[in-house]
């Protein structure tokens, strides 16, 4: 996985840089599936603006875009979003492509 941090009208801090790399564990379990992690920081008079651009190995492209007063906090709010992104588009591909524990949970599944 490729990951990109730029700053826009923002200095990345090392502190910044850190807190990243500490969040970026959150998606340790679809690192395979994620080609690139395109990170943007910017600042627009008192509110920052982090955005994400996602390039997965099938094709596929997210963009997550979160506006916080404090960066930090927009960091973790960004990467609550990128978890549920990336999440649902995982989901997706398996039910789109009969993954076995997807089809052996829904046989265990009595019906009613």
């Amino acid at each position: 996985m490729n990951i990109d941090v730029k700053g826009v009208h923002v200095e990345i801090t090392d502190k910044m840089r850190e807190y990243i790399d500490k969040k970026l564990h959150r998606l340790d379990f679809v690192s395979e599936h994620i080609i690139d992690l395109l990170l943007f920081v910017s600042q627009e008079k008192s509110q920052y603006r982090m955005e994400a651009n996602i390039n997965f190995r099938w094709g596929n492209s997210n963009h997550v875009q979160v506006k916080s007063y404090d960066v930090f906090e927009g960091i973790d709010a960004l990467f609550d979003k990128l978890e549920l992104k990336v999440i649902k588009e995982k989901k997706k591909i398996q039910d789109h492509k009969g993954h076995e524990s997807v089809r052996s949970t829904e046989a265990e599944t009595p019906e009613s």
